[in-house]
């Protein structure tokens, strides 16, 4: 999630998973994917570093172990609690 300001100086959070592509022209617009065009105050350079940073910090995020015995009795890593490799 990345954090933006519209125009008239609200500020929100946009989902950059959502971004299909960002224009300068000569306001910014951040069209998604689902078509929909948001104008915010930001440049172009700055929205596309707040994605990039999201991007890299949702990739640091630790990975789920399924343990072998949760795995065999059909559990998926939605329904197993992540384990602690480092105890």
């Amino acid at each position: 999630m990345i954090r933006l300001t519209r125009l008239d100086g609200q500020a929100f959070v946009l989902n950059a998973d959502l971004i299909r592509y960002v224009e300068q022209r000569p306001d910014t617009y951040i069209t998604l994917t689902s078509g929909e065009r948001i104008v915010v105050g930001e440049t172009t350079e700055t929205v596309v570093e707040r994605a990039v940073e999201y991007q890299q910090r949702k990739a640091m995020l630790p990975a789920f172990h399924l343990p072998a015995a949760a795995t065999s009795l059909g559990a998926t890593s939605a329904t197993a609690a992540p384990v602690n490799d480092s105890v």
